[in-house]
């Protein structure tokens, strides 16, 4: 039996492409993301109450991996892109519903002229326009084990760079854009299995391009022009 759902909202956010986007929620506190209700769905009774709790759980769908087929392994970032593990043990995008589910900080709750009422939020991991099918409270007594095992992720390191940021490239990021940036560079958006120090890699963000060059564990930004 196939199940139909539909998108009830879509993310707005500084990423028009999935490349820099943070490996997961919560990464990058300081990004900031807006939730737009699709028009069937733009009743403000429907978000009575939510401006109790401090997140949310999103479940959205990897718009840009959807495929045919899929799977049964994939290579996680955190072990190189070399490795092999189960899908099913992985938050691989290439899935077999391809859906998505990340926990944000709610930041605020807006009433709109044009939009309705939107939802403010911080830390998300999605691309600009990605479909949300749906938005559940976070609720710690229920959601939050501090005792819960990490598997593989527990034992394979972090992906942290020093970030070398001339400070007259900088200056032409939106101040407000500034430490969300910084700290989507210094998680390296690079993909695992590359590690070329002369390759010149191309992140748009905010309406920016950004290049930059990654040698050993310094990540130097290059260049950056609007998008």
């Amino acid at each position: 039996m196939k199940a139909e759902i539909q998108a009830i909202a879509r993310m707005k956010s500084d990423f028009p492409t999935k490349f820099g986007i943070p490996r997961q929620s919560g990464l990058v506190e300081e990004l900031r993301s807006t939730i737009v209700f699709e028009p069937d769905f733009r009743n403000s009774d429907a978000l009575r109450g939510i401006e109790g709790y401090s997140h949310l759980w999103l479940i959205w769908q990897f718009s840009e991996a959807v495929r045919k087929d899929w799977s049964p392994t994939v290579r996680p970032p955190r072990l190189g892109g070399n490795t092999r593990m189960g899908v099913f043990a992985t938050r691989s995008p290439f899935r077999p519903n391809s859906l998505g589910l990340s926990c944000v900080r709610l930041l605020g709750v807006e009433d709109t002229a044009e939009f309705g009422t939107v939802l403010h939020v911080g830390g998300a991991d999605l691309m600009d326009g990605t479909p949300i099918f749906d938005i559940k409270p976070y609720i710690a007594y229920g959601d939050s084990h501090p005792e819960a095992l990490g598997g593989f992720t527990d034992h394979a390191g972090d992906f942290l760079l020093h970030v070398n940021f001339p400070d007259n490239l900088l200056n032409r990021i939106p101040h407000d854009k500034r430490q969300a940036l910084l700290g989507v560079l210094s998680h390296d958006p690079r993909p695992s299995y590359q590690r070329d120090p002369v390759r010149v890699y191309g992140l748009t963000f905010a309406g920016c391009n950004i290049r930059f060059t990654v040698n050993d564990d310094t990540l130097t930004v290059t260049e950056v022009t609007p998008s």
